[in-house]
């Protein structure tokens, strides 16, 4: 986040009901339902710009809502991914209402999860069922972003699952590959954080800086950054990843 604001982009991150700075409990009636309230907080943040704005000084006439751009990472991906056309299917195998939010211009899905059913492991299958998106109907400009090494507790299939939000939704799409990453990616809540199993600030300095030139790419702000990083990964035999697009 600090990366994009500090070129140039007002960043809004919400606070979600299950975030561990409001420590709900385990047993709390609304665990089940959070995977939806959190799409609604999204929703809100979107509906209340006049109000952000007007009540941030430095933001006053600043906020174009003509270039929206959603970003997650993890469960905050999958979050992203709804309202850019993911769509959730029941155990049934009914494929859920779009959620679809046509403010939004682009998107930002880092570590965002793949389809669920057979690829999920028992635990995820028992725990997470909402867990099961489709995504042929996500078709916004998204950049994915996905760590080869990325092997997760909630899916029999390896680093690979990571990919289908890029490999199963329409184009314009873009994959970033990060080698040797895991779920943290290098670090992007915090080098040090408990959670980073993989530190890497040089990975992190590459998702910041692929992600940045992807949104002035697709937001039509300037295109020159995206087109030479691409150069680059390509030309460079030691890259730290490789970009796929569609």
């Amino acid at each position: 986040m600090q990366a994009w604001a500090a070129d140039g982009f007002a960043v809004i991150q919400p606070t979600h009901l299950d975030s561990w700075t409001l420590a709900l409990a385990s047993d709390d009636p609304r665990t089940p339902h959070i995977w939806r309230s959190r799409i609604e907080d999204r929703v809100r943040v979107l509906d209340a710009l006049d109000l952000i704005e007007g009540s941030v000084a430095s933001l006053h006439g600043r906020l174009d809502r003509t270039r929206l751009a959603l970003a997650g990472h993890s469960w905050g991906a999958t979050t992203a991914s709804a309202l850019i056309g993911a769509r959730i299917v029941d155990p049934a195998g009914r494929v859920g209402p779009s959620m679809t939010d046509p403010r939004i211009t682009s998107a930002v899905l880092i570590a965002v999860t793949g389809t669920g059913g057979d690829d999920l492991t028992p635990f995820a299958a028992g725990n997470l069922a909402f867990m099961n998106p489709e995504f042929t109907q996500m078709t916004a400009p998204t950049l994915i972003l996905a760590g080869d090494q990325d092997h997760s507790p909630l899916s029999v299939r390896g680093p690979g699952w990571w990919t289908d939000a890029y490999h199963l939704s329409a184009a314009p799409k873009a994959l970033l590959t990060l080698f040797g990453a895991e779920h943290s990616t290098g670090g992007i809540t915090g080098y040090h954080d408990p959670e980073t199993t993989d530190e890497s600030p040089e990975r992190v300095a590459l998702l910041q800086h692929a992600s940045t030139a992807y949104l002035h790419h697709t937001l039509e702000l300037n295109r020159e950054p995206w087109t030479r990083l691409q150069n680059e990964l390509a030309a460079d035999s030691g890259a730290l990843g490789r970009i796929d697009s569609k």
